[in-house]
């Protein structure tokens, strides 16, 4: 996409997220027909109607979206079902954090991973939710009949919210499904997207994190890799099959479809499609928005991160019961600390702001003799984003150095909430089921909570926040702070972990015996995270309402100008909103630099290759992967050289939340599982560029090798459909 621009036609063919190519592009499945004639040039096998139908089983039915009891639409990865019984696979780190729950120093999971060899063994996970797709359906007319060009943002907003609700309502009624309409083209069109939610899902098994997370933060969003990124986990149902919480009477989900999974040979050129939930995407990101990415989100996002990361490192290392209760906050902070410097690594060197800046200056060439809308567009956008720097840099600073940074100070308004409301109760029934519900919640948390570790976090992220914000903006709580302790954050922290009850659980739980508004309102943490949340609200409030407004309406009319020159010409994908989507490409090399070539796939023998045996490192192989690869006991899972792949990449476009998705090959047969992205295209999410874009993917044949041979878990292999 870095070619020059010559033509309006060029240009809006960069600006828009898929023009023609095969491999760009997230689809909806509903309209996939549309991509059928591409899709067959690239070697797709099947129908349209293979992929999606509400009247047979398709492979939609074996797509499910992991998500959380509350936000079950939002879905943080995606996984596939394998087998009649309703086994899932996914990535590893889509799985971290429920085998950090389960793991204590006695039974390490992440450590040494963990195996389910009858259904008796599975794991229940309270919370977690896995999502299929009934059907969807395009609702734009019916959502848009009363809008206005002349109705105000806020009258708009409220009658789109109305009316989508009833159309959510509609289409569950009388059914076991959830539903809900979404904005497609940043509010242009809107779909109604049907699904049935799961609530019973077990954790069936992982291997241990030295061959999941095999590279760590060295590896992630780079090629070549050799991680084991897979866990797997099963949904159950109740007895007549509908959807259930957790029951030890529940049984194991009969799906429509599930995928076979294939141990046949990979080779380069062949068709590949990604079916999932991506997160967000961003194509038609302004240079004003990209500008604010890349010198405001990204840049401070990465430089503040990368005071937690360090800490964290420290005291993972030096504890084993530290690591156990961290290393899913750590990973957490981790991947998107990486990804914003990587990010804007590949935007400056693909020189994206200039693309920008040509597509705009054809844009307003074409928009000046259309409606005025079209050429106020930009200006709108434009004045938006100057309006909004400065409060955005603090709220990132707010956000990422004080309420995230360290942990307790957002907790303990959270914990104070609850406490408020309790007071507040006046039926004594009532109050003691509060607060027999807030001890529960309290457990959870300082289950994976150090006392040191946080008082560490909290002096280091306060004053490095302190340091770095526009004095402006830093809360009042932190100004009288620091002419009281003279800068000296150290003495701030002992002396908040010296007062306040959130300190730890011991004394959380004793004020709980007989809570009491008074000392929650003298406790100085609870004060000082209730100070620094009002000084976010004050900051996000600072932006004027008009700029938020010209913001949505600006690019509400840029994206309706793009979709317009575009009818009838090429076809556009919608960017990515945790909706289900299909992308399709093929398996493909690629030569990131000059001088350098990359192989399409890795082998086991690249794990030993990269190995260091240094304790708690990144590239530790367990003894029993040495063994089996001393031996090349490799099973029926190598290729016709007698390899045993590990990974390979495809020119799929993907992004977060795409995590654990199926790859397919043109049968629809599952090849391998998309893991990440790579560097070198890390601006994928704001333009895709098509001849450095690869989507990392698990090779099935390294996943089927490590439950056969690694894990001896024959029950799981017995229970799969393998294509040979």
């Amino acid at each position: 996409m870095k070619k020059a621009i010559v033509t309006l036609t060029l240009a809006l063919m960069v600006l828009a997220p898929a023009a023609g190519r095969a491999d760009e592009g997230m689809w909806l499945l509903s309209l996939i027909g549309k991509n059928y004639a591409d899709m067959q040039k690239a070697g797709f096998k099947l129908s349209p109607e293979d992929i999606y139908s509400i009247n047979q089983n398709c492979l939609k039915d074996a797509i499910v979206g992991l998500g959380n009891e509350g936000r079950p639409f939002w879905h943080f990865c995606t996984g596939e079902i394998i087998s009649e019984k309703g086994l899932i696979s996914t990535n590893h780190h889509c799985g971290y954090g429920k085998l950090q729950e389960h793991s204590t120093v006695e039974h390490d999971y992440l450590r040494d991973g963990f195996w389910a060899y009858n259904m008796q063994q599975e794991l229940p996970n309270p919370g977690l939710t896995a999502s299929i797709l009934v059907r969807m359906e395009d609702v734009t007319a019916r959502v848009l009949e009363n809008l206005s060009d002349d109705m105000s943002e806020a009258d708009r907003a409220k009658a789109i919210a109305n009316v989508s609700e009833r159309i959510a309502n509609e289409a569950k009624a009388g059914t076991d499904y959830d539903a809900m309409v979404k904005p497609m083209f940043n509010g242009n069109q809107y779909f109604l997207f049907v699904h049935i939610i799961y609530r019973d899902v077990r954790l069936v098994g992982a291997p241990p994190s030295s061959m999941g997370k095999f590279g760590g933060d060295t590896d992630n969003w780079s090629w070549p890799r050799h991680t084991c990124d897979f866990s797997m986990f099963r949904i159950y149902t109740s007895p007549d099959g509908k959807p259930a919480p957790y029951a030890k009477e529940n049984i194991p989900l009969k799906p429509k479809h599930h995928l076979p999974v294939s141990a046949r040979e990979l080779k380069d050129g062949d068709f590949a499609m990604v079916m999932g939930f991506p997160g967000t995407t961003n194509h038609f990101l302004t240079s004003y928005g990209l500008k604010e990415t890349m010198e405001v989100s990204n840049t401070l996002r990465y430089n503040i991160r990368s005071v937690k990361i360090n800490i964290l490192r420290q005291e993972m290392r030096r504890d084993q019961a530290v690591k156990i209760k961290y290393a899913s906050k750590y990973a957490s902070c981790s991947n998107y600390w990486k990804y914003s410097n990587e990010q804007n690594i590949a935007l400056k060197k693909l020189n994206t702001m200039a693309l920008k800046l040509d597509i705009e200056s054809e844009y307003r060439a074409w928009a000046k003799d259309k409606d005025p809308k079209y050429l106020k567009a930009l200006d709108l956008i434009e004045g938006s984003y100057a309006d909004r720097r400065e409060l955005q840099e603090a709220l990132i600073y707010l956000d990422e150095g004080l309420l995230e940074g360290p942990e307790l100070l957002y907790q303990s308004y959270l914990f104070g909430r609850s406490i408020k409301a309790i007071c507040n109760e006046t039926n004594p029934d009532k109050r003691i089921a509060m607060i027999e519900e807030l001890r529960s919640e309290a457990q959870t948390f300082y289950k994976d909570y150090d006392e040191n570790v946080e008082r560490t976090l909290m002096t280091a992220m306060i004053a490095y926040t302190y340091q770095n914000i526009n004095i402006k903006y830093l809360p009042e709580c932190l100004k009288n702070a620091d002419r009281k302790y003279k800068g000296d954050f150290e003495a701030l922290t002992n002396r908040l972990f010296a007062q306040s009850f959130f300190a730890n659980e011991e004394r959380f739980m004793k004020f709980l015996k007989d809570p009491n508004l008074k000392a929650l309102e003298k406790d100085e943490m609870y004060v000082y995270g209730s100070g620094i949340l009002d000084q976010y609200r004050t900051v996000y409030q600072g932006v004027p309402q008009q700029s938020r407004d010209n913001l949505t309406r600006g690019t509400r009319d840029f994206v309706d100008g793009i979709l317009q020159i575009n009818a009838g010409k090429r076809l556009m994908s919608p960017d990515a909103n945790s909706t289900i989507r299909l992308t399709y490409g093929n398996v493909k090399a690629y030569d990131p630099r000059d001088g350098v070539s990359y192989h399409y796939y890795t082998t086991l023998e690249g794990v030993m290759q990269k190995e260091d045996p240094t304790p708690g490192g990144e590239f530790n192989v367990p003894q029993r992967l040495k063994d089996l690869y001393s031996t090349k006991d490799y099973g029926p899972y190598t290729n016709s050289r007698g390899e045993l792949p590990t990974c390979f990449i495809t020119n799929n476009d993907i992004t977060g939340g795409n995590s654990g998705s199926p790859v397919l090959d043109a049968y629809g047969n599952l090849i391998g599982l998309a893991f990440d992205g790579n560097g070198e295209a890390m601006s994928g999410d704001i333009d895709f560029e098509e001849n450095l874009q690869r989507c990392i993917c698990l090779d099935t044949r390294y996943m089927l090798f490590v439950i056969d041979k690694y894990a001896n878990a024959q029950n799981l292999i017995d229970e799969m459909d393998i294509i040979r």
